[in-house]
C-alpha cells in the first residue's frame, strides 16, 4: 500500500473515532472494601420522610440464588452525565410566593434550594410571558409591534424576578435556568389570540425568533443567566390556555431558518436550544424529523419531554425516551414538566402521586435522560392562580388564608434524587433482580455512589444491594423510596 493511500485511511480512522459518540471512562478504582452504606427512606403510613433509618456494612458476596432479591450495580460501566433535577417558577409560583410571610418564604427557598435543609434543586425553569398559570395573558411588547420596539419585562419584575432572584441566592449563587415560550403575541398567529392553538404565521417568522434574543438578553442584564430555551411549549397540543401548533417540519423549519441562525447572529450561539418539550408519545417522530436534518440539528442541544401522554389512561411511554437515546446518542434528553393534573385538595397527601414522580425518574434516568424538572415549585389551596382554571398540584402548596405550607409525598420523591444526586455525577449501571423494586445509580464528583430504591408494592421487600464480591443486606418497607449513600 503506497504512504499517501496510508496517511488517507489513517485520517479517515481518526474522523471516523472522532465522529463516535464519546464512551463514559470505567470507574475502575471505585470499591465497597470497608464501606458503610447510609439509607434514607420514606414510606406511607410512617413519619419517615427523607430520614436516615440505618447504616449497613459491605460483607462478602457469594452467587446470588433465585429467590434473593438484589439490587446489582456495576460501576465499570457507566454512562450519560447527570446536569441536574429543579421546578419550574411560573407567575403562578410567584404570586403565591409574594403572598407568604417573610419566614414562609425562607422556608419555601430552604426546603427546595438548599442541600442542608432542604433538597438541593440545581435547575430551573420559566415561561416567556404568560402560560396558563398567570393570573392573565400577557406579552412583553405592544400588539402589534412586529419590530419589538416596546419589548420590556416590566412585568416580571413584580412577583416573577424577586423569586428566581431569591432562589438563585438560596442555591448558592448558581440554578442552571432556562426558559419556554407557551404562544407567541396574538397578531403573529393564525388565529389572532394567544391561546386555543393556531399556528405562527411566515410573515413572523423572524420577529418571533427576535423576541426569543430579546428575553434573553433582558433577563441576564438583570442578573439571571439563561442556560437555553425550548421553542415551543408542548407544540402538538390546542390548549383553552396560550398554545401555538407546531408540526415537526415546522418547528424543523423555524430551528434551522430563524432561530439557530438569529441566537447565532446575536452573540447567542453557546445557549442551548431544545427540541419538542411535549409528551413522550411522539417524541421519536419529532426526533427523526429535526435530527435527521443536519442543517437543523446542528442548532439542537437536545429534545425535552414530558409525561402527559397518559391523560387517556394509558401508561407511561418510557421505551420511546430509550428510543430516543439509541437513534440519537449526540443528542441530549431533559424532563422539561410534570405535574398531577386536576386539582383537589383531598389529593395531597395521595401515596401513588410521589410514586408517579419516582417512577418515572428512574425510568427517565436509566433510558438516557440528564436532567428532570418538575412543573409549578408552588400553588395555592386552590391549585392556581390558572386564568383558564387548569388547576393541578404542586409538590409545595400554600394555604394563603393560614399561611402554612403543605408539602405532599412528591416533593419527598423528588428529593431522594436532588438532595444527593448532583450535577456532573455519571449514571452507572442498575439491575434490580425483581419487578417489586425500581433503581438507579450515579457516581458523584466527590467520590459518593447513590443508589435510589423504590418498592410500589404492598409488602416490605428485604434485598442485597451487590457490588462486584461484595453485598450490603437491607429492607426497603411496602410504599417506599430509599436512597443508599456509600
Amino acid at each position: 500500500m503506497k504512504k499517501d493511500n496510508i496517511k488517507i485511511y489513517c485520517l479517515l480512522f481518526s474522523a471516523l473515532a472522532f465522529a463516535q459518540p464519546k464512551q463514559q471512562q470505567p470507574n475502575k478504582n471505585f470499591s465497597v472494601d470497608g464501606k458503610t452504606v447510609t439509607i434514607y427512606t420514606t414510606a406511607e403510613n410512617t413519619d419517615l420522610k427523607l430520614s436516615e433509618t440505618d447504616k449497613v456494612t459491605f460483607s462478602p458476596a457469594e452467587q446470588p440464588v433465585e429467590r434473593e432479591i438484589s439490587i446489582f450495580v456495576e460501576p465499570k460501566k457507566s454512562f450519560q452525565t447527570f446536569m441536574g433535577i429543579g421546578g419550574a417558577i411560573t407567575d403562578a409560583s410567584a404570586e403565591v410566593f409574594a403572598k407568604l410571610s417573610a419566614a414562609k418564604q425562607q422556608e419555601l427557598l430552604n426546603a427546595y434550594y438548599t442541600k442542608d435543609k432542604g433538597i438541593g434543586y440545581s435547575l430551573m425553569r420559566t415561561t416567556i410571558h404568560s402560560s396558563d398559570f398567570s393570573s392573565g395573558s400577557y406579552t412583553y411588547i405592544q400588539e402589534g409591534d412586529k419590530d419589538l420596539k416596546t419589548f420590556s419585562i416590566e412585568h416580571d419584575r413584580q412577583f416573577r424576578i424577586p423569586l428566581i432572584k431569591k432562589a438563585i441566592q438560596a442555591a448558592g449563587g448558581k440554578l442552571l435556568l432556562y426558559a419556554s415560550p407557551w404562544s407567541p403575541p396574538a397578531f403573529m398567529k393564525s388565529n389572532k389570540t394567544m391561546l386555543k392553538g393556531g399556528t405562527l404565521l411566515p410573515e413572523y417568522n423572524q420577529a418571533w425568533a427576535n423576541y426569543y434574543t430579546k428575553f434573553i438578553k433582558a433577563y441576564e442584564k438583570e442578573g439571571m443567566p439563561i442556560w437555553g430555551i425550548t421553542v415551543q411549549n408542548e407544540p402538538m397540543a390546542t390548549q383553552t390556555w396560550e398554545s401555538c401548533i407546531f408540526t415537526a417540519e415546522a418547528e424543523r423549519d423555524f430551528l434551522k431558518n430563524f432561530l439557530g441562525p438569529t441566537m447565532a447572529k446575536e452573540g447567542l450561539g453557546s445557549k442551548k436550544i431544545v427540541v419538542w418539550d411535549h409528551n413522550r408519545d411522539l417524541m421519536n417522530q419529532r426526533a427523526n424529523v429535526i435530527f435527521s436534518d443536519p442543517a437543523a440539528a446542528k442548532y439542537a442541544w437536545g429534545m425535552g419531554f414530558h409525561w402527559y401522554e397518559t391523560w387517556a389512561g394509558g401508561t407511561p411511554m418510557y421505551d420511546n425516551v430509550q428510543k430516543v437515546h439509541e437513534a440519537y446518542p449526540t443528542k441530549n434528553l431533559l424532563f422539561t414538566e410534570g405535574c398531577v393534573e386536576k386539582f383537589d385538595p383531598s389529593k395531597y397527601q395521595v401515596w401513588a402521586n410521589g410514586e408517579r414522580y419516582g417512577a418515572s425518574m428512574i425510568n427517565d434516568f436509566n433510558n438516557g435522560t440528564v436532567g428532570w424538572t418538575d412543573w409549578n415549585i408552588l400553588l395555592d389551596q386552590t391549585g392556581g392562580p390558572n386564568h383558564v382554571s387548569n388547576f393541578c398540584l404542586a409538590p409545595i402548596h400554600a394555604d394563603t388564608t393560614t399561611g402554612e405550607l403543605i408539602y405532599t409525598p412528591s416533593y419527598y420523591y423528588i428529593g431522594h434524587f436532588s438532595k444527593f444526586i448532583r450535577p456532573d455525577a455519571k449514571r452507572i449501571s442498575t439491575v434490580a433482580s425483581r419487578s417489586q423494586l425500581l433503581s438507579t445509580s450515579f457516581l458523584n464528583t466527590d467520590g459518593k455512589m447513590v443508589t435510589v430504591v423504590m418498592n410500589q408494592s404492598n409488602a416490605a421487600v428485604p434485598y442485597n444491594l451487590v457490588i462486584s464480591n461484595k453485598k450490603a443486606t437491607m429492607e426497603i418497607p411496602a410504599h417506599a423510596i430509599q436512597t443508599l449513600v456509600y
